[in-house]
């Protein structure tokens, strides 16, 4: 019994080795249209079994100025529990409002140099409005994942120290034919598979 119990533990061990996810590495994603034109401006955002759960932090404030009556940038990407402030740089009076299911929320008119704060604590995407000026539309795309960014002109999105192993790569756009304007595809990041080419289709 002792050398079976010896050879169990030995197997386990063993076994926990071989489930652990390989190295991380960079991996680039391009985001293209059904005519192979670059997406720019689409949130790609990677679960990876293998990424930690630790405090979730991005080098860009959060922040969703309103100036020259638009909300800038158009989209923010931003970690669920985060707080986002809403400085208003324009000569006129803004408010912000949403209905989407993950925050739904109205922060009343405010005026020049004034900021409002408002949190969001549920992960999804939040469309935002202004009240006086029907033109100005918004998105918060709230994450879970550490390893989220959007694509710049080309269609690229470049994320580092990505866990290797099994993943899901999620990419929303406003304009993304598809429910709630998002796309999935299960994927298996290695250091010899990190580029990753997905079309998607537009309004």
């Amino acid at each position: 019994m002792k050398r079976l119990a010896f050879a169990l533990a030995g197997l386990l061990v063993l076994t926990s080795g071989l489930l652990q996810a390989a190295a991380p590495v960079p991996v680039r994603v391009q985001i293209v249209d059904e005519r192979g034109m670059p997406v720019r401006d689409a949130v790609v955002e990677i679960l990876s079994s293998g990424a930690s759960t630790g405090r979730i932090s991005f080098p860009w404030r959060m922040a969703m100025a309103q100036k020259g009556e638009q909300f800038v940038p158009g989209t923010l990407i931003v970690a669920r529990g985060s707080t986002v402030a809403f400085p208003n740089l324009d000569r006129v009076r803004h408010s912000v409002y949403s209905f989407s299911k993950p925050a739904k929320f109205e922060i009343e008119l405010y005026g020049r140099d004034q900021t409002r704060t408002q949190g969001f604590a549920k992960a999804g995407t939040v469309a935002l409005g202004c009240n006086i000026h029907d033109q100005m539309r918004g998105y918060i795309r709230v994450v879970d994942t550490p390893f989220a960014s959007k694509t710049d002109a080309n269609g690229y999105v470049a994320l580092d120290n990505v866990p290797g192993g099994a993943a899901q790569i999620t990419v929303w756009h406003p304009r993304l034919r598809a429910p709630a304007g998002e796309l999935r595809r299960d994927v298996s990041i290695s250091g010899a598979n990190n580029r990753h080419k997905i079309a998607v289709r537009l309004r």
